[in-house]
């Protein structure tokens, strides 16, 4: 007989502690059984609880159409069906519905027969005609000056009320159309006005399509793919002299920072330097002089390629798919100021002049002639131009409005607003004609 296989573990000798765990498993009394725990009961279900008894009082409906209804013996929701159903009909078929048609009185105020009509007890009478119809309604217009007959008819109607009488309210009913000012319109809002003046509208936004033309201010190109395209919108507004103005504008908040645009500040003369300027002038004697820059904006070039979508109402025939590459800055642009200052800008070294570092509004250029100075002040798109010699002036206005296209506004009245006048070695300013329109 082969010897029995023991495992490695079984061939070690015990250890104390294996001893001392097994002499008190030893020594512990077996477990004796527990008493038995009583069986539990089933839950019984809940008794029903008792039918409720129904009420034996009787339901009491009050009539619904009585004589004091004014709607007749239909309800008010069949009466707007007849209405919707009569007009349906006369709109589809084109024939006069079935239902008797109300009787003319002279005068042209028909009697609605088919207004119900309670005579009182003391006139007598019982119930007569139906629910009327809106466009019944809508021929009691009367006239002006109603007659004695009509006032009648407009009598009874507001004794009785109901359908009739607020059919010939709704009618009488004037709807009241805020007017909003042409500098609030879109273009929807313009093609909505009458012929003659849509004509007049339509004349002024074919002006500025053709300016924009003739300044180059973009090119028609097919859209590259992938490239963005953004928005443009007409802004209309009427000048102090009747001149009606429609101007493009591009929808600059859609532009992309780091994509369409990197910078967009654009220096301006700072207020204080204006009023040392008139300061000054008016201790030296000087002569002002301003113009205003046409479509300043216009000749700022860009350095970004931008796309843009035709004018709305304007599309091109045969390329309404086409888009507009800007060459130029466009209203609306968030870089056009800055365009706008660099082409300035540029153009005033051209003529001699240079700006400050204190102050990049203000342009000086000495003239070798007399020994003077002649002083500049720019702020985007209006200038004033000063020095003691009124010749010298407008020679130098006149070098400026060859390259830009100016409006010369003469001897200085106004600026930014500000009100000019001139007395002796006095100039007085204010802005209170402004304040009235800011009140306004």
């Amino acid at each position: 007989m082969p010897p029995p296989c023991t495992s490695a573990w079984q061939d070690r000798p015990p250890t104390p502690e294996n001893i001392q765990r097994k002499q008190m498993q030893l020594d512990q009394p077996p477990n004796k059984p527990g008493p038995s725990k009583p069986p539990q009961r089933k839950r019984q279900p809940a008794a029903l609880p008792p039918p409720r008894k129904k009420s034996t009082r009787k339901k009491t409906v009050p009539e619904r159409y009585t004589k004091s209804n004014v709607y007749g013996k239909k309800h008010p929701v069949e009466v707007e069906k007849d209405i919707l159903r009569q007009r349906d009909w006369k709109k589809v078929v084109g024939e006069e519905s079935s239902h008797p048609r109300r009787q003319n009185i002279p005068g042209g105020v028909p009697i609605p027969d088919s207004v119900p009509y309670y005579s009182s007890d003391e006139e007598g009478g019982d119930d007569v005609g139906s629910n009327g119809s809106e466009d019944e309604a809508c021929e009691m217009l009367g006239s002006p000056s109603p007659s004695e007959e009509e006032e009648a008819v407009i009598s009874r109607l507001s004794r009785e009320g109901g359908v009739g009488f607020l059919s010939f309210l709704i009618s009488k009913a004037v709807p009241v159309r805020e007017e909003k000012e042409p500098k609030e319109w879109t273009y929807k809002d313009m093609i909505g006005l009458p012929a003659g003046q849509l004509e007049e509208w339509r004349a002024a936004c074919q002006q500025e399509i053709e300016i924009l033309t003739k300044r180059h201010i973009f090119d028609m190109v097919v859209c590259p793919s992938g490239c963005r395209v953004i928005k443009n919108h007409w802004v209309f507004d009427v000048k102090p002299d009747g001149r009606k103005r429609a101007r493009l504008v591009a929808k600059g908040f859609s532009q992309v920072e780091g994509k369409d645009f990197n910078q967009i500040f654009s220096p301006v003369v700072r207020f204080k330097t204006v009023r040392l300027i008139l300061a000054l002038a008016a201790l030296e004697g000087w002569f002002l002089s301003g113009l205003d820059v046409r479509n300043a904006y216009l000749y700022g070039e860009l350095e970004e390629e931008i796309y843009m979508e035709q004018p709305e109402g304007f599309h091109a025939r045969g390329k309404e798919r086409h888009v507009l590459r800007l060459c130029r800055a466009l209203y609306g642009l968030k870089q056009a100021g800055l365009a706008w200052w660099r082409a300035l800008k540029k153009s005033m070294e051209e003529l001699g002049f240079i700006n400050l570092d204190s102050d990049a509004g203000l342009f000086k250029c000495f003239d070798e002639a007399s020994q003077t100075f002649i002083i500049a002040v720019v702020y985007v798109d209006n200038a004033i131009f000063l020095r003691p010699s009124k010749a010298a002036v407008e020679v130098m206005k006149k070098r400026f409005m060859e390259r830009w296209e100016s409006r010369d506004l003469g001897e200085l009245k106004e600026f930014l607003h500000m009100r000019i006048g001139r007395a002796s070695q006095s100039i007085y300013i204010d802005q209170a004609q402004y304040l009235q329109v800011v009140l306004q």
